[in-house]
C-alpha cells in the first residue's frame, strides 16, 4: 500500500491548523504543524515531508526566508499562503521556486485540491520523458533538479532548471511568457509575468555566454527559446 503524503502546515494560527488538518484526514493526508518559520525550516529538514503549506507572515522568520533556506537544498514542493494577495507577493513567491500561491481567506477544499494538483505535477514532472538533456558542456538532470557545465555542479534553484529544461527539451522552438509560467507552475499565472524575465536573467547570469554551442535567445515581443548548433 502507497504510503501516504505528509504535508507540513507553517503558520501561526491555530485555528487554520485545525482546519486544514480536518481535510487533509478525510482525503488520506498525514500532517505535522509549525506554528513560527524557525520552526518551520527544522521541520522541513528533519520530516522531508511531501509538500510544505507556507504562510508569508510568520514569527521569528518570514516564510520567504524560509523558502528561501529550503530552496538551497531542497526541491520538495511548495505553496506559499498570504493574507496580502498583492502582486509584489506573487512575484516574490514564484522567484523564490514556490509551486503554488493561496491568497486568505481561501476554502480548505481548495487548498486540499491544489495540494493534489501540484503533487500530480510533480509526479508527472518526475516521470517524464528525457529527464537528463545534454549539449555540448551542459548536462540538466530534471530528476535530481541539478545543472552541470563542463561536469561541474552549477547552483540552480528548482524552478530555473525546470525553464531550462523546458526551453532546452524544445530547442528553436520559441515559448511566450505565459507559456513558461503555465508548463512550469501548472496553470496561469495572469500579470506575473515579469518574473519569468527575472529567472530568465538568474539562469544566463550562471551560464556561460560565450565559447558553447548553445544559448538562450529572446525573440523580443515573444519570448525565449533555447538554440543549440547542430
Amino acid at each position: 500500500m502507497p504510503k501516504a503524503p505528509h504535508i507540513l502546515i507553517c503558520d501561526d494560527q491555530a485555528v487554520l491548523h485545525e482546519t486544514l488538518s480536518l481535510y487533509l484526514k478525510a482525503e488520506g493526508f498525514t500532517w505535522s504543524s509549525a506554528y513560527d518559520g524557525e520552526e518551520a525550516l527544522e521541520k522541513a529538514h528533519a520530516e522531508q515531508p511531501d509538500l510544505i503549506l507556507l504562510d508569508i507572515m510568520m514569527p521569528k522568520m518570514s516564510g520567504t526566508d524560509v523558502c528561501k533556506q529550503i530552496r538551497k537544498t531542497s526541491s520538495v514542493p511548495i505553496i506559499m499562503l498570504t493574507a496580502k494577495g498583492e502582486e509584489i507577493d506573487r512575484i516574490v513567491g514564484l522567484e523564490l521556486g514556490a509551486d503554488d500561491y493561496i491568497v486568505k481567506p481561501f476554502s480548505p477544499r481548495e487548498v486540499v485540491a491544489r495540494i493534489k494538483a501540484v503533487l500530480r505535477r510533480t509526479n508527472e514532472k518526475s516521470d517524464s520523458a528525457s529527464p537528463v538533456l545534454r549539449y555540448d558542456s551542459l548536462e540538466i538532470n530534471l530528476n535530481h533538479y541539478e545543472v552541470k557545465i563542463k561536469g561541474n555542479v552549477v547552483p540552480f534553484t528548482p524552478k530555473e532548471v525546470e525553464i531550462l529544461h523546458l526551453l532546452a527539451s524544445h530547442p528553436g522552438q520559441v515559448f511566450d511568457r505565459e507559456q513558461i509560467l503555465s508548463a512550469v507552475w501548472g496553470y496561469d499565472y495572469f500579470g506575473d509575468t515579469r518574473a519569468v524575465d527575472t529567472q530568465i536573467k538568474r539562469i544566463r547570469q550562471k551560464l556561460p555566454q560565450e565559447g558553447v554551442g548553445w544559448s538562450i535567445k529572446t525573440i523580443y515581443g515573444v519570448g525565449y527559446k533555447f538554440e543549440a548548433n547542430s
